[in-house]
């Protein structure tokens, strides 16, 4: 009688808590596909796609390592659809002394596990997640006492903690953040490398045709196909962009351009929250590059303190203030979500764009994701359960504790500034500094009001009017709305016209 030890779809790395004391003779590792996880919520079809064929190859290679495996697909007869049910019918096939897991990415699967103990008349052994660099126990121990649980406070004890980018006790460089650098627009003239390209091998294939058929509603385009679905093509990704895209990441992060869904950013979200990658040899990775020159600190530091700052940190929130936090609406927000999130057929060309891409490649860049996609659904007071479901849905690298913290603390402000010290909101003219989408969309930015202005010049003050006795003592808002106490009644009634006109047209 060994151990059943359960591996989870976004728990695919060697080093993972549950194998660490792994005997391979008696012990029996079980991985399974699921139709729940897999329509829970129904996920983009390259998202399944790629946690599937990603499974796969992991068993494969963990059989060949001389594991014993379990491994259930999809497809086979029995499949009883659930984690719940699979852990089942594996303690009665193997008949395990107990079973060892590793605590999960998302609260309801917690929630679930917690029970199997009683459920199934065996011990459950629920470890630390070690992949992370801070665990929840030290977040709560940082957190405690605070008002404000301000992420760049956390970066920099994270940096300290693991002699991150330090020069002695200090920075280096002399400073901890280089964010302002890390703003400059792009123009059509830059020369951005292509990106990282797996060709599928016939078990991915195998899985791009399971999922064709099994989920053919869902959103998304499934091919072409071509992210990494191994470690040994996870760890090919990291060094091409450390080579072909660091240096530059840091000054054109926050820029968009039509027809150019990646710019230089690294896109190794889904590997890092798969398990194909460990975030601190992504941090090495990129220190190593700076130590040679071969990338300046601007572009460097700006990439790990996404990694080691902002990822660890929005894990944190996420699991100190569940499950209150997926309930949490402090705008009142109960506009549904517009069909155009699906289908993008709208005529505003940077929502279009950026649906675009996330629909092609179930990926889009954090700016897209919080100043274009996110400020329109703040603005507009989208449904923060719908616009959490989207988001979760539509990209590869989500998972709920590192979706929810972003959408409603950043994107929404539905946490009421337990994140985010004011909402993002923005007009149009942030779109067009950022981006060259303006050039090509029916609406004119440069117009405020009437039926050819950008919408989000006049849902921009909409939003403010809307929420005024909420954010007008704001300090960080306060320009904001000393230009709003200056506008005349006449154009104040034409923005609330504007407002209402474009919603009842549009949403």
């Amino acid at each position: 009688m060994g151990v059943l030890r359960v591996i989870l779809g976004d728990q695919l790395s060697r080093d993972i808590s549950s194998l660490a004391d792994c005997d391979k003779k008696a012990d029996v590792l079980l991985m399974c596909e699921v139709w729940n996880e897999a329509t829970y919520v129904k996920h983009h079809k390259k998202k399944i796609a790629f946690l599937f064929a990603a499974m796969r190859h992991f068993a494969r290679e963990m059989a060949r390592a001389g594991y014993n495996l379990d491994y259930i697909k999809l497809e086979d007869n029995g499949n009883s659809g659930s984690f719940a049910g699979e852990v089942e019918r594996a303690v009665n096939r193997h008949r395990p002394e107990k079973v060892v897991v590793t605590f999960p990415g998302e609260y309801r699967v917690l929630d679930d596990m917690q029970t199997w103990a009683q459920r199934f008349g065996i011990a459950v052994e629920i470890r630390e997640d070690t992949r992370f660099l801070c665990s929840l126990q030290a977040f709560e121990r940082w957190a405690d006492n605070r008002k404000q649980l301000r992420m760049e406070f956390f970066y920099r004890e994270m940096r300290k903690t693991h002699n991150i980018l330090m020069n002695g006790r200090e920075p280096e460089g002399g400073r901890w953040n280089y964010d302002a650098e890390n703003r400059s627009p792009a123009d059509g003239g830059l020369r951005i490398p292509a990106p990282y390209h797996c060709k599928p091998d016939a078990t991915t294939r195998a899985v791009l045709a399971l999922v064709a058929s099994t989920f053919a509603d869902h959103f998304g385009d499934l091919e072409p196909f071509g992210y990494a679905v191994t470690r040994t093509g996870a760890l090919e990704a990291l060094a091409l962009f450390i080579s072909d895209r660091l240096p530059d990441f840091g000054t054109y992060q926050d820029a968009m351009l039509q027809g150019q869904p990646w710019m230089y950013h690294s896109h190794i979200g889904l590997y890092l929250n798969s398990g194909l990658l460990h975030p601190l040899e992504c941090v090495k990775a990129a220190e190593r590059a700076y130590q040679a020159g071969e990338a300046p600190l601007n572009a460097v530091e700006g990439f790990i303190r996404q990694i080691i700052g902002w990822r660890e940190y929005v894990r944190g929130i996420y699991w100190l203030k569940m499950p209150e936090y997926a309930g949490q609406n402090f705008l009142q927000a109960r506009t549904p979500l517009p069909d155009f999130y699906w289908s993008g057929d709208t005529a505003m060309n940077c929502l279009r764009q950026c649906i675009g891409d996330t629909r092609q490649h179930a990926y889009a860049h954090h700016i897209q994701r919080l100043m274009v996609l996110g400020n329109f659904a703040l603005l507009c007071g989208l449904d923060p359960v719908a616009v959490n479901e989207w988001y979760l849905i539509v990209y590869a690298d989500a998972y709920e504790w590192v979706e929810m913290p972003n959408v409603s603390g950043m994107v929404l402000y539905a946490d009421g500034g337990y994140l985010a010290s004011k909402p993002y909101a923005a007009s149009g003219a942030y779109i067009n500094k950022m981006s060259n989408y303006c050039q090509s969309c029916q609406y004119n930015v440069r117009e405020k009001n009437g039926p050819r202005a950008c919408p989000f010049n006049y849902l921009y003050w909409g939003f403010l009017l809307r929420n005024k006795d909420r954010f007008a003592g704001n300090p960080r808002m306060g320009m904001m709305y000393k230009t709003l106490s200056r506008m005349s009644e006449d154009k104040i009634a034409a923005i609330e016209q504007d407002c209402r006109d474009f919603m009842e047209k549009s949403l």
